[in-house]
C-alpha cells in the first residue's frame, strides 16, 4: 500500500532567490513559518490515527530545505526519528533547488531518514531560466539528479512549462532531459500568473504572454505521454487548488482546480476519435480507475463525441490496464492504449 503523506508547508523558507512567478504563501495557503517539534509530532499522531495501518511518509513542501542552515534541518527532522525508529514514519520526503544538493547533504539527510528528494527544476533551458530569475543553470539539474540517485535516493523533478522564453519544444525538451539523467518521478505545474508577482507585472504590461487553459491541456497531454512512454510516472499536473490559489489569486495562466483530470480526459478522447468513426455506435472499456477520465470533466468527452455522431457507452473493466481501452463496435473488438496508438506533434501546440 502507498504510504499516508503527511505534509508540512515552509514556504520560500531558505530560498535565496525571488523567482519572477513565484509566490509560495499563494500557492500553499501557508504563512511558510517552520512547525516546532510539538507541532510535528502531534500532526503525526493526528494522521497515525486515521492511517488505518499504512505507513506515514513525513514531506516538507516549499522552500529550500537544503538551504536551510543546517541546526534548523536538524531541529526539522530530530522529532520525527523516534517515529522513524519505530516504523510509524517509513520515509521522508523534501523539496529543494537543484543548486543546494550535493553528495555530502544528500548523504546527511539519507542518514536521517529521507529517501526523496523533489527538485525544482522548472525548466532544462538556459534561457528560460535566466528570464525567469532562477539562479542556476541546466547543469546544476542534470548534476543535482545524478548526485541523488547515487546515494540510493527517489529524485522528482518539476517542471513548469510556459515561462517566459520557453516553447512546447523546449518544454518537451525539459522532460526528456530530466528523464534521461534518471528521474523517478515528474510533477508538471503549468505556468500560471499569480497576484504581487513579477510575473504578474509583465503579463500586465504585455510583456509576457501566458499559455491559456486550453493551449496548456494540449502541451501537458504530450508531456503526460511522453512520460508514459518512458515509463516514468507524473505524479501531478497542475498545482493543488485550496483557500490561498482561486480564480482570485489567479490572474492568467494554464489554471483549473482539476487540470490532471482535464488532461488525461483528452488523452483518452484523442484515442477515442481516432479508434471510432464518426456516426457509430461503440461500447468503451476501460479500468475503473479512469471511468470519469473517459467520460470526461463534467461528462465532457461523452457529448463531445455525440456530437460527432458517436454514441458511446462507457463500462468499467478490471482486466484493462489504466492506459488501455475496449472499443466495441458491430464490427470489431480491439484494445487501444493511449501510450502507444495517439500520435502526436509538439509543433502543433
Amino acid at each position: 500500500m502507498r504510504p499516508v503523506t503527511v505534509p508540512f508547508f515552509i514556504s520560500h523558507q531558505g530560498c535565496p532567490h525571488t523567482c519572477v512567478f513565484c509566490d509560495q504563501r499563494t500557492i500553499s495557503g501557508a504563512s511558510g513559518v517552520l512547525p516546532a517539534a510539538e507541532q510535528i509530532h502531534k500532526k503525526i499522531d493526528l494522521w497515525r490515527s486515521t492511517a488505518r495501518g499504512r505507513s506515514l511518509e513525513v514531506a516538507f513542501f516549499g522552500g529550500t530545505f537544503t538551504a536551510l542552515p543546517e541546526e534548523i534541518q536538524s531541529g526539522l527532522l530530530a522529532p520525527l526519528q523516534p517515529f522513524l525508529a519505530d516504523g510509524t514514519v517509513g520515509s521522508v520526503r523534501i523539496s529543494t533547488r537543484p543548486d543546494c544538493i550535493d553528495s555530502g547533504r544528500v548523504a546527511w539527510l539519507s542518514e536521517r531518514g529521507v529517501r526523496t528528494i523533489e527538485l525544482g527544476v522548472q525548466s532544462m533551458d538556459d534561457t528560460v531560466l535566466a528570464a525567469s530569475g532562477r539562479g542556476h543553470c541546466s547543469t546544476d539539474s542534470l548534476a543535482a539528479i545524478r548526485c541523488v540517485k547515487e546515494h540510493g535516493l527517489k529524485v522528482g523533478a518539476q517542471l513548469m512549462p510556459g515561462l517566459p522564453g520557453d516553447t512546447p519544444l523546449s518544454s518537451l525538451s525539459s522532460l526528456e532531459r530530466v528523464v534521461s539523467a534518471g528521474a523517478d518521478f515528474i510533477r508538471i505545474y503549468p505556468t500560471i500568473v499569480l497576484q504581487g508577482t513579477v510575473l504578474a507585472r509583465l503579463y500586465e504590461t504585455g510583456q509576457f504572454i501566458p499559455l491559456s487553459l486550453d493551449r496548456g491541456v494540449a502541451l501537458c497531454k504530450i508531456l503526460l505521454q511522453r512520460a508514459m512512454q518512458a515509463g516514468i510516472p507524473v505524479i501531478r499536473i497542475g498545482l493543488q487548488a485550496d483557500l490561498g490559489l482561486n480564480t482570485e489569486s489567479v490572474l492568467a495562466g494554464c489554471w483549473h482546480p482539476a487540470l490532471g483530470q482535464l488532461v488525461r480526459s483528452q488523452l483518452y478522447d484523442d484515442l477515442i476519435s481516432h479508434a471510432v468513426l464518426a456516426g457509430r455506435r461503440v461500447t468503451v472499456h476501460c479500468h475503473p480507475a479512469r471511468l470519469s477520465d473517459v467520460i470526461g470533466v463534467n461528462r465532457t468527452n461523452l457529448q463531445g463525441q455525440l456530437e460527432r455522431g458517436v454514441q458511446m457507452l462507457v463500462i468499467p473493466d478490471v482486466t484493462l490496464q489504466q492506459e488501455e481501452l475496449k472499443v466495441l463496435t458491430e464490427e470489431s473488438c480491439i484494445t487501444y492504449s493511449i501510450i502507444s496508438d495517439i500520435n502526436y506533434s509538439i509543433h502543433e501546440v
